[in-house]
Order: structure tokens, then sequence, then C-alpha cells
């Protein structure tokens, strides 16, 4: 019985003659470590491409309704007592805008967003979506908090305001961001 690659390979070449037979079993050995390479590479590629498509998809979704259609389950719709609602827009956005290119605007909206989002983190507050210069949350779903809700919505909101004092326009540093702020608290609200 033959132990180990190199008794096969010696065994192969007092029997068949080197020359044909060793250069068939390299390249064999060499399409097979390139294949090997080649899964890896695209292994790590799909990794990546998932992880991708679970961020977008935790940003469209609240996480445990994500994971349930991941995971191929339905979701039912939930009725929820009491939840807050925000939304903001920029004062003035479309005359901020008109002054600034593409780019600019949309760097001066990642950066605002950005800070928001940080806030938001602070909070029992879910975003739901930001569309242009509106930004929409709530609070109270996904996860119940009591009457929390009012409380968590509303120190956002301060912070939001606060956060402006030292906020820049970058292609406009003379002028200032202010937010127009509407919110809501809606009772027997359902949520699928």
């Amino acid at each position: 019985m033959l132990g180990a690659p190199t008794d096969l390979r010696r065994h192969r070449s007092s029997a068949l003659g080197n020359n044909l037979m060793d250069y068939v079993f390299n390249m064999l050995e060499k399409y097979a470590s390139t294949l090997e390479e080649e899964v890896a590479e695209r292994t790590k590629e799909l990794v990546e491409e998932k992880k991708k498509s679970d961020i977008l998809l935790y940003r469209m979704l609240p996480r445990q309704v994500a994971e349930k259609l991941k995971l191929g389950q339905s979701v039912e719709p939930e009725t929820f007592d009491s939840v807050t609602v925000f939304f903001s827009d920029v004062v003035s956005f479309t005359s901020i805008a008109a002054k600034g290119t593409p780019l600019q605007v949309v760097n001066l909206l990642n950066n605002l967003y950005t800070i928001f989002d940080g806030i938001i983190d602070a909070h029992d507050v879910y975003k739901v979506e930001t569309i242009g210069d509106g930004y929409l949350c709530v609070s109270g779903l996904p996860h119940r908090n009591g009457h929390e809700h009012i409380k968590e919505i509303c120190n956002m909101s301060l912070e939001f305001m606060e956060s402006l004092a030292d906020f820049s326009i970058p292609h406009l540093p003379n002028d200032r961001i202010n937010l127009r702020i509407g919110v809501h608290t809606v009772d027997g609200m359902s949520y699928d």
C-alpha cells in the first residue's frame, strides 16, 4: 500500500516513465491548487456581498422582521397600543441644495444623517427611513417600551436641535441648518 503522494509519484515514475506522468501530475496539482484559491476567493466575495445585503435589509426592516424573512418564516402583523412618530425636514432645503453641486448636497445630508444616526443609537428609537431631507423615526415599535416612547422621541429631538449648533455646511460655511420637526403619538397602530 502506498503511504503518501510522494510514494505514489515514485511508484509511477519507476513503472510508467517520469516525463509524461510527472507533467500530467504536476498540471493536475497546479489546477487543483488554482481551483482551491479561486473557490476561497469566491467564498470570500460571497460572504462580503451577504454582509452588504444584510446591512441593506436591516436598514429597510426591523432586525427581528428581517431575521424571520431570511429564515423563510412569515411575519404576522402586530398591534401596538401606543407609539410616537417623529418626522423632520431641513428648512429651506431646496434653496440650500440649489447653492451646491449634487455631490456637495449628498455630502451635506450624509454628514447630517451620520450625526442623527449616532444620536438615535443612544435612544430606544427605530429609524424608519430617510427620503431626501426628510427623516422618519418611531419609538414604541418594533420594541414595546410602555409610555417611554414619548420621552425617547422628545429627548432625541432636543439632541438633534442641539447637534445643529456646531454643524456647518461645508460649501456654505456662513449658513446654518434649521429643522422643522413634527411629533405625534398614535394609539392602536398595526405594524407588519
